[in-house]
């Protein structure tokens, strides 16, 4: 259990941290449990449920930053830029390029675009940060929707 308990805590710290990646440590946790008690309580449906969970985390990871981006009147370069920004920033910023990569990502994207007006650039680059944050508390919401349901079904 302690082992399960570990997992979920780095899952959840993965959420705030995008380095890690919080809802596979919460599903892994819950795998290594029911592999150390031989699937008493988890069958395969809590682990097909658990699974799409997971798949909906990465879902809101991927689509919060573009809907952020479209939200506050950003372009389709400013949606690309943010994401170019986001895998670059990573290699050359390193974890500060989680935040700072689609940030400047959709600045320039935006900039790139017919209108290149840096208000709105700079719209779109904040567009990323709220959605991103908005992610964020939603990966948060669902990984503790999992951990609920692990603790339901073993009944601890």
């Amino acid at each position: 259990m302690l082992i399960a308990i570990l997992f979920f805590i780095a899952g959840l710290a993965g959420a705030l941290l995008p380095v890690l990646p919080g809802a596979v440590l919460v599903w892994v946790g819950m795998l290594i449990y029911g592999v150390m008690t031989g699937f008493e309580t988890l069958g395969l449906v809590f682990f097909i449920g658990q699974g799409l969970a997971v798949v909906l985390v990465h879902a809101v990871d991927y689509l919060a930053g573009v809907v952020g981006v479209k939200r506050y009147g950003g372009s389709k370069n400013a949606v690309y830029g943010s994401l170019i920004g986001g895998i670059l920033g990573i290699f050359v910023m390193g974890p500060a390029g989680i935040i700072f990569g689609p940030f400047i990502g959709a600045i320039v994207g935006e900039m790139l675009g017919p209108q290149k007006q840096l208000d709105i650039a700079i719209r779109s680059g904040f567009g990323t940060l709220v959605g991103l944050i908005g992610g964020s508390v939603f990966k948060i919401a669902i990984e503790i929707v999992m951990i609920i349901w692990f603790f339901w079904a073993i009944r601890v």
